[in-house]
Formats: C-alpha cells, sequence, structure tokens
C-alpha cells in the first residue's frame, strides 16, 4: 500500500529556495511535493490548460466538463484538489461557479523547479 502524504496547508505560496539552490529540507520538499501531487492527473493539467487560456481569466463549471469531457461533479472534485493546493480560486454567482487559476501560484511553483534560477 502507498505511503500517505501528510495533510498540511498549501494554499500559501510557496517559501522555500528553488531546488537547484541546494538540498532541501524535509519540509519544503513536501510542500513541493503535495503542490505537484494535485497537478498530477491529466484532467487536473487540462483544468489548469483551459483556465490559463480564457479569455476573461474564468470559466464556468459546465463549461469546464464540457473542456475535459468529464461529468460536472468530477470537475468540482478535481477542481477541490487545485482549490485546497491554493493553485485556483473559485466564486459562485447563482447556480453557477466560475474558477479561475492563480497564476502567482503556478509562477512559484515554476521558479521552484527552474534549474537555472540560481546561476
Amino acid at each position: 500500500m502507498p505511503k500517505t502524504l501528510p495533510v498540511i496547508d498549501v494554499s500559501a505560496p510557496i517559501c522555500c529556495a528553488p531546488v537547484s539552490a541546494g538540498p532541501m529540507s524535509d519540509d519544503a520538499a513536501l510542500e513541493v511535493a503535495l503542490r505537484l501531487k494535485a497537478l498530477a492527473d491529466p484532467i487536473r493539467i487540462k483544468l489548469v490548460s483551459i483556465l490559463l487560456a480564457a479569455d476573461d481569466g474564468e470559466v464556468c463549471t459546465c463549461d469546464l466538463a464540457s473542456g475535459v469531457d468529464v461529468a460536472e461533479s468530477t470537475v468540482s472534485h478535481h477542481l477541490g484538489q487545485l482549490r485546497k493546493a491554493g493553485m485556483v480560486t473559485s466564486e459562485r454567482r447563482g447556480m453557477n461557479v466560475f474558477h479561475r487559476a492563480r497564476t502567482e501560484a503556478l509562477d512559484a511553483l515554476r521558479l521552484v523547479l527552474n534549474p537555472n534560477c540560481c546561476k
């Protein structure tokens, strides 16, 4: 049985040095791993891609469901995981929920993984 990762708050921006800056602490490595785990699903990658490409920066759950060809409930589950990881925000308006990518969180993850950051 796979080892489960501990539950920690990953909604705050990544606060550690880039991986190329030297060996990471256990806590910093866990923070990065939990965020990558949230992205480690093809549907979630597609959802983030759709959100980032949206003209007005936000997309309704119903439009995301048709974009990834799965049920709205499945999209909601995946968005919940991305929201817990701080990569997506959601806002209910009437009967619909609109979602927006948190580009600052995605940029922070990109910077942490950049091998050329410290050269």
